[in-house]
């Protein structure tokens, strides 16, 4: 396969709107339709795989690149993108991998979601250590907590709203194959944990409540054969099993309860909380992935949720939409906790959109954004002074086929089925990509 093959001919993450930008661009005062709400004071950054090479071999191998905006004064003040400058990018042909085994966690894409905690913003893969960056998104380098960070760190760290602490975890092909980490709200990395399960499983992401600490050690494992081949190093296994653990948080020395489940795999939970006894947890759940081609994925996910009683061990699961839909999110200052609404991208039919979900009373809302427009990931930013928990607005990128460009839409999380409120085009068409926050002023 050749660059200059048709597009037809290449891998769908290098074809349309998946396919790399290579410049990176600096625009200030962007043109604006609508009006932004002047509360909106802060930025809104998006990671996601971007080969500066042109080519990878899978969609999520590609070099990380942010995309950020800067609102303030209710205007579009800077619009920016950047590559993360990892070891992977900047030292050609450099391996995480030694022939000695050996693992350098210094090396990564670092192309999956950017948070910020304890003010410092951070690129993340799941393969790797951390990358900081700049409020203008220059890298500053790797940071593993001053050498304290022992194993790679999910690109899903859960920030707890009530004590400020982040909780993560880092998986491994080899043992220990899970290790979960506490750091506190200024910072420090105060606990570490290694949690015994059976074989290398692919962990992408987990969950919190405000009590508890969610795993989920589901059947898509590692394969040493994909792996030395330099393809997506990942598979279906029927013998691995499904299962869902709890651990409590802050107590140091516990392992977790484990829960089977119906055999399945799940990128993104939605969000958990601890109800009357027992844990609570929804999900974009797939029936299975990668059973044949770990390079498409060839079943859609939906919303489920499980109930996991925690004196009994009874775990009943629950189908609560029949949409194919991915990236569910909450507001932040909910996360861990009971929620009442959460936001999805869904594709059914001919459309592509966003949609409100109302968990309380099974309702739903949805923001059509027409033909050739694709939305990504929605993150909700509360209003000032806020009271209802949908009260604040829906950031996001969207796509237009037709016009091979994209734009930054403000949408309001409370009618979300309104015309967005703010439209910027973007002097960069934004591929599609991963996960992003709202670092607020």
């Amino acid at each position: 396969m050749t660059m200059t093959e048709p597009e037809e001919k290449l891998p769908f993450h290098l074809r349309g709107n998946y396919a790399p930008v290579q410049v990176e661009e600096t625009a200030f005062d962007l043109d604006v339709i609508g009006e932004l709400p002047p509360e909106l004071c802060g930025t809104y950054l998006r990671n996601g795989a971007n080969p500066a090479s042109g080519r990878s071999p899978h969609w999520f191998a590609g070099d990380g690149m942010i995309h950020g905006i800067r609102l303030g004064d209710g205007r579009a003040q800077w619009y920016r993108n950047r590559f993360v400058q990892t070891r992977s990018l900047t030292e050609p042909g450099v391996r995480m991998i030694g022939a000695d085994g050996s693992v350098d966690r210094t090396i990564g894409v670092n192309n999956t979601h950017v948070i910020r905690h304890a003010d410092r913003i951070l690129a993340l893969v799941e393969s790797s250590f951390p990358c900081e960056l700049s409020p203008e998104l220059e890298t500053l380098g790797v940071y593993d907590y001053d050498g304290r960070l022992d194993s790679a760190m999910t690109a899903h760290p859960k920030e707890c709203p009530v004590t400020g602490e982040l909780h993560f975890f880092g998986y491994h092909w080899a043992p220990p194959y899970l290790t979960y980490h506490r750091v506190d709200a200024s910072g420090a990395l105060v606990q570490t944990e290694v949690i015994d399960v059976p074989g290398p499983t692919m962990i992408h992401d987990f969950s919190i409540t405000e009590t508890q600490v969610i795993f989920m050690d589901l059947p898509v494992v590692f394969d040493i054969e994909r792996a030395m081949t330099g393809g997506m190093p990942f598979r279906w296994d029927d013998d691995y099993g499904a299962r869902l653990g709890v651990m409590p948080r802050g107590v140091p020395g516990v392992q977790p309860t484990w829960y089977d489940i119906e055999p399945c795999y799940v990128f993104h939970p939605m969000n958990s909380f601890d109800d009357d006894g027992a844990v609570v947890l929804d999900a974009a759940r797939y029936p299975a992935l990668w059973r044949d081609d770990p390079r498409e994925f060839d079943n859609d996910s939906v919303l489920h949720r499980w109930r996991i009683d925690l004196a009994s061990g009874a775990v009943t699961e629950t189908r609560l939409d029949d949409r194919q839909m991915e990236f569910p999110r909450v507001a932040e200052s909910l996360v861990g906790l009971r929620n009442r609404f959460g936001y999805g991208v869904a594709t059914f039919g001919d459309t592509n959109a966003i949609v409100k979900y109302d968990l309380e009373t099974d309702a739903s809302s949805v923001h059509d954004f027409g033909n050739g427009r694709i939305p990504g990931e929605a993150v909700f930013v509360p209003s000032e002074g806020s009271v209802a928990e949908d009260d604040g607005w829906l950031l996001l990128f969207v796509y237009d086929k037709a016009a091979d460009s994209s734009s930054f839409v403000v949408l309001s999380a409370a009618d979300p089925t309104a015309a967005p409120i703010a439209e910027v085009p973007l002097p960069q068409r934004v591929p599609f990509g991963f996960h992003g926050s709202w670092l607020a002023d």
